[in-house]
């Protein structure tokens, strides 16, 4: 393809620890050319009609709120797994019952932390708070209030000078705009996604957003998860999807080095069209996957309730127990009986009874202090979550 150079930025030059360096400063937002969708619009279509599938999933659903919880913890997972954290949903999981995880306690925090931020975003933007540099800062706010990031900054735009890959800026991959530009660029960003005045589809709005908020690279850490959120909240926002539902996660961390090449190809060579044919087949992707797990979900519930049904008198107690697992994915006996207002000895029955029908598993091995975990469903939440290598 074409090198556009009106598409691509330019580079400025700044000291940095004593050295000097190349830093990129990107074009506003639309691409001129524009995109070109002629080649995009089979895709674009698939893209909408899943995506309008998965939202329509919710409707189905006997409680979204079930499917929203452990799906948002998956999501927050496996953005953070990106960055390099080792949790597993169950770490996570175990975190937030109080339990220690199997991982250093920072990863979990962190992966905590992004949970905190996405619920706070999404409860803004249904209060018709506007998806702008205020609540992006908010966000990043929560995302690093705690654990690893609290020294860098959070909720302020950076006021120094970063890089991506390498040591230092003079061998990095990539140098994002000098720290005085920051706020001109995101001025311009802010704009672009407020603005009415081009017709760009959504989807394309939106793959065109998280590239060049990536390339911005606003904060000195937790440009990544931002970015990738970004793309949900604009979804939501814009009314594309009503639970949010679609996040791309696990498709750009099966697919890392090509999404990271993608990134700089439009910085280098102006390469939006490509960027957006694989932003759109990993929409079409994700949704079906979030379709797939819903679908499985439902199953999985259904099928364990009439097999718990069939216990006689102990169902009723253990349908109770069912039902909140379905929540927390795990518990321990004290929880469970804090959380339903029943005695210990009746919810260990009832754990004895899903322990034998092979719903409930025990994690820990322990005499005292045992965990118990609704093993398929977390086994369901939980593909595609293992770590990556370090």
């Amino acid at each position: 393809m074409p090198v556009h150079p009106t598409r691509l930025g330019h580079y400025q030059t700044t000291a940095v620890g004593g050295e000097t360096v190349r830093a990129y400063v990107p074009v506003p937002l639309p691409p001129i050319p524009p995109i070109d969708l002629t080649g995009l619009q089979t895709a674009l279509e698939l893209a909408n009609q899943t995506v309008g599938r998965l939202d329509g999933i919710a409707s189905v659903l006997p409680d979204p709120s079930l499917f929203l919880y452990m799906y948002i913890r998956k999501e927050a997972l496996l953005s953070s797994q990106i960055e390099g954290t080792q949790s597993s949903l169950s770490d996570l999981l175990l975190f937030e019952a109080d339990e220690a995880p199997g991982v250093p306690i920072d990863d979990t925090r962190e992966v905590s932390n992004y949970v905190a931020a996405m619920n706070h975003g999404l409860c803004r933007l249904r209060e018709d708070f506007p998806l702008s540099l205020r609540l992006i800062r908010e966000i990043h706010e929560i995302l690093l209030s705690k654990g690893r990031g609290q020294d860098k900054d959070p909720g302020e735009f950076r006021r120094t000078q970063n890089w991506i890959g390498g040591t230092r800026p003079g061998n990095a991959l990539f140098v994002p705009p000098p720290p005085h530009l920051v706020m001109d660029c995101l001025g311009a960003l802010e704009s672009f996604i407020h603005s009415e005045t081009n017709d760009l589809p959504l989807l394309v709005k939106a793959a065109l957003v998280h590239v060049q908020f990536e390339t911005i690279h606003p904060f000195l850490d937790g440009n990544g998860r931002l970015g990738r959120l970004l793309i949900t909240f604009l979804m939501c926002e814009r009314g594309i999807l009503r639970e949010p539902l679609l996040y791309l996660s696990l498709f750009f961390k099966q697919n890392r080095q090509t999404y990271y090449e993608h990134l700089q190809a439009v910085r280098q060579h102006g390469e939006w069209e490509s960027w957006v044919a694989f932003f759109l087949r990993g929409v079409t992707e994700t949704a079906r996957q979030g379709i797939q797990t819903a679908q499985n979900l439902l199953r999985l519930f259904s099928n364990d309730r009439g097999r718990i049904e069939q216990l006689g008198r102990p169902a009723t107690t253990a349908l109770r127990l069912h039902q909140f697992l379905q929540r927390r994915g795990l518990t321990t006996i004290p929880v469970a009986s804090r959380q339903l207002g029943l005695s210990q000895p009746t919810v260990t029955s009832a754990i004895a009874h899903l322990r034998a029908l092979g719903i409930v598993r025990e994690t820990t091995g322990r005499q005292r202090g045992k965990v118990f975990v609704y093993g398929a469903f977390l086994d369901l939440l939980s593909e595609g979550t293992d770590p990556l290598p370090r």
